[in-house]
């Protein structure tokens, strides 16, 4: 695909999902727009792109004008702004609903030609989580603003930078055991390369405009048998220790007074329910993408959690 002076705009670039999309829209041709409330925090990414190919702009989800402004002339809008805990009561429904589908609605209004709105495995409006709602309201936001735009719902997604088998990973380089909460729970942990891809696709196949995708790699597991795998490659002796939910439930209580908020009670309910792609639902397959498997990418970014630590090996983008 060349794109040359085409204009791309992506929301919530700075994350780790984010990096990766816009390094492929510029490896495609396209100037780049990265729209975040901190610019300067987003200067990173311009070594992605040639001089002036990726562009950081100040937009902020509750100042239409700009959204309005970072999505001017766009062909493509990619919007990937999430979030796993409130900073204060009420952020999800005005971040992942309302924000999603203002800027499904601009972009529609600009002109964009595709916008791929990232979800999430789970995302249903009658959801006891209220990021699973909100998750479901900002499609639903989406689609009645862009019905051409393409929803994808990845299910865990991990990579070097990932904040769920590093997150784990640390714990066991200082814990005595591994906690272990709904240890049945089902994930199909998919790569953030494939996604990213996904993402890629989902802008550019004619076969995507106004479909959903649910994204997953090749195997379930279970989340006790993600946290013992964790334990065999940083090399930790620990014991999995189930923990009660109404202890679970407490704990989180607790953690959420904390400003980092390391644990909710939300997450509680999502991580008590699978997180597997649904039989009837196309997938990565159906995009052209071969999902790669969890051993051949986390073992080269744990090894630093083993004792003396370990290289960090060069993960491919």
């Amino acid at each position: 695909m060349t794109a040359t002076r085409s204009v791309a705009t992506v929301f919530g670039g700075t994350g780790f999902l984010g990096r990766y999309v816009v390094k492929r829209l510029a490896n495609a041709g396209y100037v780049t727009r990265v729209a975040v409330r901190d610019p300067e925090g987003a200067m990173f990414l311009k070594p992605m792109g040639r001089v002036g190919q990726v562009v950081p702009m100040f937009s902020s989800l509750g100042q239409e004008a700009t959204i309005a402004r970072a999505v001017e002339a766009a062909e493509l809008v990619v919007n990937l702004i999430g979030m796993l805990a409130e900073r204060k009561a009420g952020d999800f429904q005005r971040i992942q609903a309302e924000g999603a589908g203002r800027i499904a609605r601009l972009a529609a209004a600009a002109g964009a030609k595709r916008m791929v709105q990232i979800s999430a495995i789970g995302a249903d409006t009658a959801s006891p989580s209220i990021y699973a709602r909100t998750k479901a309201e900002g499609e639903q936001s989406v689609l009645a603003a862009m019905p051409s735009a393409t929803i994808l719902r990845p299910s865990l997604v991990f990579g070097m930078e990932d904040k769920f088998f590093n997150r784990f990973a640390a714990m066991a380089s200082v814990l005595p055991f591994m906690p272990v909460i709904s240890g049945d729970t089902e994930m199909q942990p998919v790569y953030v390369g494939d996604v990213s891809d996904a993402v890629m696709a989902g802008l550019t196949l004619d076969s995507a405009p106004g479909k959903t995708y649910e994204l997953g790699g090749p195997q379930i597991w279970t989340f006790r048998e993600i946290l013992a795998y964790i334990l065999k490659e940083t090399r930790r002796n620990r014991r999995l220790v189930n923990i009660p939910m109404g202890m679970a439930r407490f704990q989180a209580s607790i953690a959420e007074k904390i400003p980092t908020k390391p644990f909710t009670r939300d997450q509680l309910l999502m991580l008590s329910r699978n997180n597997v792609v649904s039989a009837d639902m196309p997938g990565l397959p159906q995009l052209g993408i071969v999902p790669t498997p969890l051993e051949l990418v986390v073992p080269e970014y744990l090894n630093r959690y083993r004792p003396g630590g370990g290289k960090l090996e060069r993960i491919p983008a």
